[in-house]
């Protein structure tokens, strides 16, 4: 087991749903990405990132798609594109399945 969390640590850890609007390839990408706008609900509301899930998900299977994202992370730099949040996958080797609600909920929405 990595580094263990506090509780407090957990709680600094913004995650909510978002509803993925829109998918475009990202060709200057280091790593075979998507580009994503995700929405977040009123109170967050739309933000991009990118997302290596390129071998397991085509652009059709991602968009109206509802994933859950880390959304109080700083601003990052990839290439040309700057990420607002970071979406949260299970990850084995270069394939990321994206974690989602196994219902529609509320865009916004707390993790916790």
């Amino acid at each position: 087991m990595k580094n263990k969390l506090s509780w407090s640590d957990f709680e600094k850890v913004d995650m909510r749903v978002g509803t993925v609007l829109k998918v475009e390839n990202f060709p200057e990408a280091h790593n075979p990405s998507y580009k994503l706008q995700i929405d977040f609900g009123e109170e967050i509301g739309v933000l991009k990132t990118s997302a290596q899930v390129t071998t397991l998900y085509a652009k059709d299977d991602i968009e109206g798609k509802q994933v859950i994202a880390v959304v109080n992370f700083p601003k990052k730099q990839i290439a040309n594109f700057m990420s607002e949040c970071l979406i949260i996958g299970a990850v084995d080797g270069n394939d990321v399945t994206l974690l989602e609600p196994n219902r529609t909920v509320k865009n916004g929405l707390r993790i916790s």
